[in-house]
């Protein structure tokens, strides 16, 4: 009896770490809600650091302070390196998206077209959305003809695939910083002994130019 109850303590504990593992993928977050409140001028910006080669999806529409007329805004969605990606004028919703193709922080700027057209402040609600979040996943299912609980699965696999590849990246960009962070400090230990050594080099100077000019002045 001893020997079977250790036979289903070793089957039930992987089994879980397994439960465990999806209650808690399914309980992650799948995309940011963002709230913006627009002035009447001036511009505000929303940011995420993504890798490479990653699919956003965005929506954003623009919600009225006083319930009444719908303010115009304008909206530029930038890469890391300065690259247009989305630049919609005169606007009160809209949608982007694309496939990222720089790693580094994506910029995307609201501002309100209310100084030209007479309305007043307007805040935007941003539907973010990164990775596996952004994937249509009732695109797949009838492309595939899954549902219930394999599309679950799916979707677990999924979102542990872009978690591992998140921590790739993470552990890339730690390499990055470190090989970075090494040769800063080379760099300053080098010019550390250049700056000791120069302060040697004119302190002798200086004792050599003062002992000369004593000895022409004969005082010593």
């Amino acid at each position: 009896m001893a020997g079977n109850a250790d036979v289903r303590r070793t089957v039930m504990f992987p089994s879980f770490l397994f439960v465990t593992l999806l209650v808690a993928l399914s309980n992650a977050p799948v995309g940011d809600a963002i709230w913006l409140n627009l002035p009447s001028t001036g511009t505000k910006c929303v940011s995420e650091e993504i890798q490479n080669n990653v699919v956003v999806l965005a929506d954003y529409v623009v919600v009225p302070e006083d319930h009444g007329h719908i303010p115009a805004i304008s909206v530029k969605v930038t890469s890391p390196y300065g690259n247009n990606l989305h630049h919609m004028e005169n606007v009160t919703h809209g949608q982007f998206a694309f496939t990222t193709q720089e790693a580094g922080n994506y910029l995307a700027c609201f501002w309100s077209e209310s100084h030209t057209q007479g309305g007043g402040e307007a805040s935007v609600n941003i539907d973010w959305k990164t990775g596996i979040a952004a994937k249509d996943w009732e695109s797949v299912a009838r492309k595939e003809k899954i549902e219930g609980v394999e599309l679950e699965l799916r979707k677990l696999e999924g979102a542990v695939e872009a978690i591992h590849e998140n921590l790739l990246y993470l552990k890339s960009r730690e390499a990055e910083m470190r090989t970075v962070s090494e040769t800063t400090n080379g760099r300053v230990a080098w010019f550390s002994m250049m700056s000791l050594g120069i302060c040697i080099a004119v302190s002798g100077l200086q004792v050599w130019y003062l002992k000369r000019f004593f000895q022409k002045k004969k005082l010593i």
